[in-house]
């Protein structure tokens, strides 16, 4: 697939990783739609930074955690757009929870929006690219979901759980429609991470730093724009973190 003239969505786009996704793709000429649910100023700059491109680009507020949102923000996308051939699943909810601290509602929180919210964008999302005659759909997970911090169960179970919808999707959606699944590690670190913690993750990374959000961009340009013959995998961006 080639991006130019191409309609993409970008979940949790206002900021962070999902920011410097949505930009790369602008600056590949696609039209992109951003949604957020608070960074609403974010959002605002980020549209502006998009349409610098000489793209169309929107910001939509939803949560994708309800059903009634995401419903909102697909018939917005196909009535301004008409169709969509990318869907970055990239919102998510990464707060840390100790054990001893978790709760029922800790864990519903991160299940609904780092797993259900991508799977009912993906629903919605499929029937457009139908009609469009196929299409892609990039899951952010997180190599913790192969090797789980400490502290982040929710979190790291829901991630998990992407990269296995990733894989069932991508089987259900074979031909027409690829399922590509960006596996960040060290990219950004927490805002309650002390620099004593971030120096002890960099020394756990084979390449010895923090990577970048342009890093994930560039992973996610890649499984769109770089072969259409990939689909169920899953692309670690991590610094070889995982295999340390």
């Amino acid at each position: 697939m080639i991006l130019p003239g191409r309609v993409a969505l970008v979940t949790g786009g206002a900021r962070r990783i999902g920011q410097a996704i949505a930009v790369a793709l602008a600056r590949r000429r696609a039209n992109v739609v951003i949604s957020y649910r608070s960074s609403r100023r974010e959002a605002a700059q980020t549209v502006e930074q998009l349409r610098r491109f000489g793209v169309r680009a929107e910001a939509i507020r939803a949560d994708v955690s309800r059903p009634r949102d995401v419903r909102a923000l697909f018939r917005h996308v196909a009535r301004r757009f008409g169709r969509l051939d990318v869907l970055v699943n990239n919102a998510s909810l990464f707060v840390r929870t100790p054990l001893a601290r978790l709760t029922e509602r800790s864990w519903d929180a991160h299940l609904d929006a780092n797993l259900k919210g991508p799977f009912l964008c993906a629903l919605l999302a499929i029937r457009l690219m139908r009609k469009a005659g196929g299409g892609k759909i990039i899951n952010i997970t997180d190599w913790a979901g192969e090797r789980p911090y400490r502290g982040y169960l929710p979190y790291c179970v829901s991630k998990a759980g992407l990269t296995a919808l990733t894989k069932a999707l991508a089987k259900e959606l074979a031909p027409r429609i690829q399922v590509i699944a960006v596996a960040p590690g060290p990219i950004l670190p927490p805002p309650d991470m002390t620099p004593t913690e971030r120096r002890r993750v960099v020394r756990r990374v084979p390449l010895k730093r923090w990577g970048a959000p342009e890093d994930v961009a560039n992973a996610v340009v890649f499984a769109i724009e770089g072969t259409d013959f990939m689909t169920g995998s899953t692309i670690y961006v991590d610094g070889g973190r995982l295999i340390a």
